[in-house]
């Protein structure tokens, strides 16, 4: 079983630096309880949840099985979150909190994020479509959301929060208003096609830990475009993970690793998980982080172009970082 390092928050908590991401898998369709059951098997104690993957129950029923059988100890995980976007009003925020728990089946979560900075329509359904086709979005500022979200440490439901998808002028915006508690977290889409560079600097110069997503590329994303690059098949990758005896995915993991993020790829596969965490007996050297560092296109893979919400004020893709 590997031992997987961990980060330390701001706030003193820690967090592995590898987890199981959770998005897409459906219950029941791709097996995740059993993804997440052969995870805590292989070392993974780490995972990435929330309300809008509709497949927390599962996971927790999976948590649950592994606990009452001496497998793991729920002190032993770091269990995370998020709130969905119709649930940013000060009323709705412990609403998502209480209703995530119920599915996980857990007292707590160990970090309890804020989804996306923008707000959609409440009580509506979680996708609520506006008349003109495009996402049903509102005008609640997240700096109200932020403050009832800190309302759920005071009372247990989460140790640490923090944010996904934010911006830094938003970041900025939030922590101007000085907190009780500190944003820990910032869980953003990087890969070495869109490396992210100056968002991740701004994050770690405010103390924030950056946790990536998508961090191989989602090549199994829905809405995937012939012409779209396919980022485990870049040559230069493919080559270091030649030379290292590794996959072109753990290549990239290493390089996020090196980076000072965590990742949180996700696998239903339990030869795929197993390769996701073995990343800490090679390195790459500066040349060959360089090399990757070129990769970059500034490609997204989350834009929310299908189900637009470009139009909301607090959509966050606006901005440089």
């Amino acid at each position: 079983m590997a031992a997987i390092p961990e980060q330390t928050l701001i706030n003193g908590y820690k967090i592995p630096c590898v987890g199981l991401g959770t998005w897409m898998s459906k219950p029941g369709q791709t097996s995740i309880g059993e993804a997440v059951k052969t995870a805590i098997k292989l070392g993974y104690r780490h995972f990435d949840c929330a309300l809008i993957y509709e497949n927390e129950q599962e996971i927790g029923k999976a948590i649950k099985e592994c606990i009452d059988n001496g497998v793991v100890k729920r002190e032993d995980l770091f269990i995370t979150s998020k709130l969905w976007n119709t649930y940013h009003s000060k009323a709705r925020v412990p609403e998502g909190c209480k209703e995530s728990l119920a599915s996980l089946g857990m007292d707590y979560v160990d970090l309890y994020l804020i989804h996306w900075p923008f707000p959609m329509r409440e009580n509506a359904g979680l996708l609520p479509v506006a008349p003109d086709g495009k996402a049903d979005v509102i005008d609640i500022d997240y700096t109200e959301t932020w403050t009832a979200m800190q309302d759920l440490v005071d009372q247990g439901l989460c140790r640490s929060i923090g944010v996904s998808n934010f911006n830094s002028k938003q970041i900025q915006k939030i922590m101007d208003l000085g907190l009780k508690y500190p944003i820990t977290c910032n869980e953003i889409e990087i890969s070495p096609h869109n490396s992210n560079e100056k968002l991740l600097q701004f994050c770690k110069s405010k103390g924030i830990a950056v946790i990536a997503y998508s961090p191989l590329g989602s090549a199994e994303r829905p809405w995937a475009k012939p012409d779209d690059p396919v980022l485990l098949e870049e040559p230069d990758i493919l080559k270091m993970a030649a030379r290292y005896n590794k996959s072109a995915g753990q290549v990239v993991l290493r390089w996020g690793i090196q980076r000072g993020y965590i990742v949180i790829p996700k696998s239903v596969s339990e030869s795929r998980q197993k390769q996701n965490i073995e990343l800490f007996d090679f390195a790459l050297d500066e040349d060959e982080m360089n090399a990757i560092n070129r990769v970059n296109r500034n490609f997204r893979v989350c834009t929310w172009a299908d189900f637009d919400a470009t139009h909301s004020p607090y959509y966050p893709f606006h901005e440089e970082f």
